[in-house]
């Protein structure tokens, strides 16, 4: 036994039990924890924020809610809005703005959790009591002896079902700290939940996969009403998407006297939002601009921004994809931006559906259709690598777009070049040097679900699945004792040559 723990210390295996000292306990729990779902993480890093002077009536409304001083009547708040209308981008605000309050002798942000469907660390509720909990030890320093007693006790208790962690790691941890009316309440704020899907139990049936989500997204918010029904000095943020199984079960009998509701579409005005943030990201496009020969008129023209804003339909989303589009340093933002304003465009839209809207799924086709003609087909074919196996990367955008040309056989700088023309919804800048621990690869997950589904859009994920998979095998047979082959792909197809064969699986 001595000589598979060599290097152990402090761990001791009697009779199937894992005992583990206290200085060791915490650091456990930090290791089961998903600590990239943390509002501060590296992986989100830099993190979706409001832009500067906007939503300042929904992050009122909010911060109004939790009360700092005096907890809410309510203590669990749903705030939800269809996809681009910002949520991640107000929890982000609302946890900045909160945790730089130097009025307080306190954080009064307990925890936070942003679900994120392609991470598979932060799409599945596996980790999310552990992860809380760990970051309480942290937020409430006089919580931290209690939670590392429970871990220290039975370690466990971290492979135990959510109910159970729910208990040990967090409700008897409170409890053991005697009166709790005098604690500071401590905000939660949990992000996406409409991308919590449950991966590692995927059903190659749609229909059943389709009800394993709804159940674990229920799941999630019973968890969440378990740890109010205890009174502890905690209230809860939730944002979504109004999935109408999130709705049905937030208006039922046991969560509506408890809930306080917010639609995010309705609160505040977000056409006056996304007016100073088209005004402002103009401004500065301006400025680096040359005045146009022989024309002395400023641009942009007022009828120019005020037809943009119309054509916003107050969605920020659409605005700030089509700024992104604009701020090209190869080309000219006057000429791009009157390509898009000239373009087809669907002014009706489904403000009340959870799925994107059509005027942004147009602005998409336009972009698209913007690309250079003699790339789209390799274009095509590294967005199906990017959606079939991109979660699995770490790294740069550009590492990664590397890997994929190395594993399809393109020569190499082929993939960051024919998908620069994608920068508005790509993000091709990343920082090469940052080392992420999952790579997001789209700025926001719409345009993927408008690649997987949108009936004129041939991208066929499968068939990236395939030339990624048979990349992997190939690059597994070139190792040899004497070969000469690249350390990086190699450690990638390790990596994700299993995962991405049961997605094959899954995709038949």
């Amino acid at each position: 036994m001595s000589s598979y723990f060599a290097n152990s210390r402090d761990f001791a295996i009697n009779k199937l039990t894992l005992n583990i000292s206290e200085g060791d306990a915490l650091q456990y729990l930090h290791k089961h924890s998903a600590t990239s779902a943390m509002h501060d993480s590296e992986e989100r890093y830099p993190p979706p924020l409001c832009h500067e002077g906007t939503r300042q009536v929904v992050i009122s409304r909010i911060e109004s809610w939790y009360g700092f001083a005096i907890p809410p009547e309510k203590k669990i708040m749903w705030v939800h809005a269809p996809a681009g209308y910002g949520k991640t981008a107000v929890a982000g605000t609302v946890s900045r703005n909160m945790e730089s309050r130097t009025d307080l002798d306190f954080n009064p942000v307990g925890a936070t959790f942003f679900f994120w469907r392609t991470s598979p660390e932060r799409n599945s509720p596996a980790r999310f009591i552990i992860t809380l909990a760990y970051q309480f030890t942290i937020s409430i320093p006089e919580l931290a002896p209690h939670i590392e007693a429970a871990v220290k006790r039975n370690p466990m208790v971290l492979n135990k079902a959510l109910e159970v962690q729910v208990t040990k790691l967090i409700v008897e941890p409170f409890q053991s700290l005697g009166e709790l009316d005098n604690m500071p309440h401590r905000l939660v704020i949990i992000d996406g939940l409409d991308e919590c899907i449950n991966s590692d139990q995927q059903s190659r049936v749609e229909k059943l996969y389709a009800e394993d989500q709804e159940r674990v997204q229920v799941r999630a918010l019973e968890l969440i009403r378990t740890l109010h029904s205890h009174n502890l000095p905690l209230c809860f943020l939730i944002l979504s998407r109004p999935e109408p199984w999130i709705k049905q079960h937030i208006e039922s009998r046991s969560f509506q006297s408890i809930t306080e509701t917010l639609d995010l579409y309705q609160v505040g005005d977000h056409v006056k939002d996304v007016e100073k943030f088209v005004r402002d990201e103009l401004a500065r496009i301006a400025e680096g601009l040359d005045p146009q020969p022989g024309n002395g008129k400023e641009w942009p023209r007022e009828y120019t921004v005020k037809y943009f804003l119309w054509r916003t339909g107050g969605h920020m989303l659409y605005a700030a994809t089509v700024i992104r589009h604009i701020d090209d340093p190869y080309d000219d933002p006057r000429q791009r931006l009157q390509d898009i304003l000239k373009g087809e465009f669907n002014s009706t839209q489904d403000l009340t559906h959870s799925t994107p809207f059509s005027s942004l799924h147009e602005l998409y086709r336009q972009i698209l259709r913007s690309c250079p003609q003699a790339n789209r087909a390799t274009m095509g074919r590294v967005l199906e690598e990017i959606l079939a196996a991109g979660g699995e990367f770490d790294g740069s955008v550009y590492d990664a777009l590397n890997i994929l040309d190395r594993l399809s056989g393109r020569p190499p700088g082929c993939g960051i070049k024919v998908l620069r023309p994608l920068h508005a919804v790509i993000r091709l800048s990343s920082n090469n040097a940052r080392n992420l621990r999952r790579l997001r690869f789209f700025y926001h997950s719409s345009f993927a679900e408008f690649l997987r589904d949108s009936p004129d859009i041939t991208i066929n994920a499968q068939k990236g699945l395939s030339r990624v998979l048979g990349g992997c095998f190939k690059a597994m047979s070139a190792v040899t004792i004497d070969g000469h082959v690249r350390e990086e792909h190699v450690n990638f197809s390790l990596r994700c040559l299993q995962l991405i064969s049961q997605l094959a699986l899954f995709m038949l």
